[in-house]
């Protein structure tokens, strides 16, 4: 007699259960920060007055995109195991170059860009140098750097650093501005056309991959014949490089240029990274620092319109750096195990 045995059917326990289907999906895409993000929208509409209007959308667009450009560095630096705390004072170097050096030395605006990148190229590089080559925390050392690019800048303009910065420049972040003839500012472009290259660099070029996989383990990465070394400071040049010319932008949107101009870019980048998704050393891509930076930028501003006090800010970017500075300890801990 012969017995036909079916294979047996999965029970309800052993299928993919909704919330496990969920988490697969978070893990891929930042959904969650998305319905978060529509939700905190749907609740300004109907609470606050003209919250929903075109105006209103294109400034929220604007205040993000200024989050999202200073967070560009911040991300590459927190996918390949780092932090950099230099972001506030490297947006402060971009904007004194194209406006007050532009003034002091006679100097043309594309001359200050080019000079502007090599500068900001240079200091970030060698903080990723020293950072791995003596093995230091560079949490520490972007502090330092930081403060020594902001004090050769108050050297080089006498220690005065004020200034405006002219109409046409301006123009990139003004709602009456438009590109190429569509009804939204240019910044707006920028911040869409650089999370394109972005996307395409960390996923798609070598060095975007070797970068990730520095990032997730540096010992197996070396062991792969990948030069980490080299990897972090292409990071950290990177880095300071487009906080610098996110300077050039937060100069426009400003106005005016002052020592402190960068500094709520420091916390809101850093958490704008932290919300999106984007873990130290591990997944995440620019992306989820967009969707971080539309996030943060509509919540901050429906609770404002609400009659959040900005001591109340400073306490949410307070808690969220707090959450990110013992989840980077967290994470370099584990790194050095493996």
């Amino acid at each position: 007699m012969t017995t036909l045995s079916a294979a047996a059917e999965p029970t309800i326990d052993e299928r993919p259960r909704t919330t496990e289907l969920l988490a697969r999906a978070q893990s891929k895409f930042p959904l969650l920060q998305i319905a978060i993000t529509v939700v905190a929208f749907l609740v300004g509409a109907f609470t606050l007055d003209g919250f929903a209007s075109e105006n209103s959308v294109k400034s929220l667009l604007i205040l993000a995109s200024l989050v999202g450009l200073a967070g560009i560095g911040q991300t590459l630096a927190i996918l390949i195991g780092g932090v950099d705390m230099s972001v506030a004072n490297f947006l402060v170097v971009g904007a004194v170059f194209v406006t007050q050096f532009t003034q002091l030395y006679g100097m043309s605006f594309t001359t200050a860009l080019l000079l502007l990148v090599p500068f900001t190229a240079i200091l970030g590089g060698f903080v990723g140098w020293v950072c791995h080559r003596f093995n230091v925390e560079p949490l520490v050392v972007t502090l330092a750097m930081g403060t020594f690019a902001l004090g050769l800048m108050q050297i080089q303009t006498e220690g005065t650093i004020a200034g405006g910065a002219p109409g046409w420049l301006m123009a990139l972040t003004s709602l009456r501005s438009t590109t190429f003839g569509l009804p939204f500012p240019p910044v707006i472009a920028i911040w869409a056309v650089v999370t394109v290259a972005l996307a395409i660099f960390i996923h798609r070029t070598a060095v975007g991959r070797r970068m990730l996989a520095a990032g997730a383990n540096g010992r197996a990465a070396g062991l792969s014949l990948i030069k980490v070394r080299r990897m972090w400071i292409v990071v950290f040049a990177l880095s300071a490089l487009f906080a610098g010319l996110a300077g050039v932008v937060l100069a426009a949107f400003s106005g005016t240029v002052n020592t402190s101009i960068g500094g709520p870019y420091l916390f809101q980048s850093l958490a704008a990274v932290i919300i999106g998704g984007t873990v130290f050393g591990g997944p995440g891509d620019y992306s989820r620092t967009v969707i971080g930076a539309l996030m943060l930028t509509v919540i901050t501003t429906v609770l404002i319109g609400h009659g959040l006090a900005t001591s109340d800010q400073q306490i949410l970017y307070g808690a969220v750096i707090l959450i990110a500075m013992a989840l980077y300890g967290r994470g370099r801990k584990m790194s050095d195990r493996v």
